[in-house]
This record gives structure tokens, C-alpha cells and sequence, in this order.
């Protein structure tokens, strides 16, 4: 082919062309095999952090502009508790996601990690089992409003509350309290009744370094 400016434009336009329908095709093949990956991680946490239940019904809340879903459960048509998938955008890393279960009483059940992008052997340790979790210990089994709160909220110790903070990991762990408070403010509107409640965004500056804490 003769090298003209036409016929370098023709073929420049010919790979755009082929580059952009791979990639659409590619991401036809693999749309749904993520959107089932995604649909059955959310009813893995459903049964990991609520207790045993037959069926679910769903709505959805906004709250800081970001869709909060709230699970009622039940069981024999007795409500079973509520499970949460909540979100922050304060992580390290960017958004957080929890699973978060309630029992009726308010109780928190257990909390299932469902996406985060912390720093390995840090952050990432918010997705562990309870006993190496001290975020996941400090509020398992308990009622938030049994702890020591902060401005209404759960905190982590260096901030005023009890909660223990992931070691070297200030910034991931408020961040996964801040999806909690998120969550247990969904499950008093929906389980209590009330007025849809507003949780403000928890602030991932660090004004001064932590000695140990590294990149978080």
C-alpha cells in the first residue's frame, strides 16, 4: 500500500475500529459472568452475617448520596433481623463495602467484608476473622448504642470511642466504622420508623503521621 497520508489515516481508523469492538466484545463475554460473581458474593454475606431464614425482601436508602440496601430476613414470617450492604468512601484506598447484619434488637450479628482495596497486610486486614479483627471483635455481638459512642457514632479509641483500630491502619478502620454507622443508621429507619437519617462522611485526613502507621 502506498504510504499516503489517506492511507495511513484509513488504516489508523481500521485498528481503532477492531481495538474498540474487541474490547466491547470482551466486556459482553464478561459483564455477566461478574454481575453472578457480585450476585452470589452478596448471598454468601447474607447467610454469613444473619442468623438462619428462609427468604429476604430488599430497599433501598440513600444516604450522602449513595445507596444503602437494607435486607429484612425472616423466617416462618418472623422477622429474623436485617442485614445492611453499606458503603464509605473514606478508605484508604477508596470505597468500602460491608455486609452488616442485625438482629431485631439491634444487636450486631456479624459483618461481612464484600469490597475494599486497602493496603496489603494493613487495611486489607478489616477482612479477616474475628479473632485477628479487632474492628470486627470490638462490635460483634453487641448493640452500637451500648458502646462508647462519639458524637452518636461508633469510634475507634484514638478518636474517643472503643472500637480497636486495625494496627497501623487508622484510616481503614474509621472508614469501616463509618460504613457501620452507615448501616446501623439504614436499620433504625427502616426497623424503628423515623425520618430517612443523614450520616456525614468520615474524613480520611491524617493532619500528623502516626509513629508506625506507615502508609495509613
Amino acid at each position: 500500500m502506498k504510504s499516503t497520508l489517506f492511507n495511513m489515516v484509513a488504516v489508523l481508523l481500521g485498528i481503532t475500529f477492531i481495538a474498540s469492538a474487541s474490547v466491547g466484545l470482551v466486556n459482553m463475554v464478561t459483564a455477566e459472568p461478574i454481575r453472578m460473581a457480585e450476585e452470589n458474593a452478596k448471598k454468601a454475606a447474607l447467610e454469613q452475617v444473619l442468623p438462619e431464614f428462609e427468604s429476604t425482601t430488599n430497599q433501598t436508602l440513600e444516604l450522602d448520596n449513595m445507596p444503602i440496601v437494607v435486607y429484612n430476613a425472616t423466617k416462618g414470617g418472623e422477622s429474623v433481623g436485617c442485614a445492611v450492604e453499606t458503603m464509605t468512601k473514606s478508605g484508604f484506598g477508596g470505597e468500602v463495602k460491608l455486609m452488616v447484619g442485625f438482629l431485631p434488637d439491634g444487636t450486631i450479628n456479624n459483618i461481612s467484608v464484600l469490597k475494599q482495596a486497602e493496603t496489603p497486610g494493613l487495611g486489607t486486614n478489616m477482612a479477616n476473622e474475628e479473632s485477628k479483627n479487632p474492628l470486627l471483635k470490638s462490635v460483634k455481638n453487641q448493640k452500637p448504642e451500648s458502646k462508647k459512642l462519639v458524637d452518636g457514632k461508633l469510634a475507634v479509641t484514638k478518636d474517643g470511642g472503643d472500637v480497636d483500630a486495625l494496627t497501623a491502619a487508622t484510616i481503614s478502620s474509621r472508614a469501616y466504622l463509618d460504613a457501620v454507622n452507615r448501616a446501623w443508621a439504614a436499620f433504625k429507619s427502616v426497623q424503628q420508623g423515623g425520618e430517612q437519617p443523614e450520616v456525614e462522611e468520615a474524613q480520611t485526613e491524617e493532619p500528623v503521621a502516626q509513629e508506625g502507621e506507615k502508609n495509613e
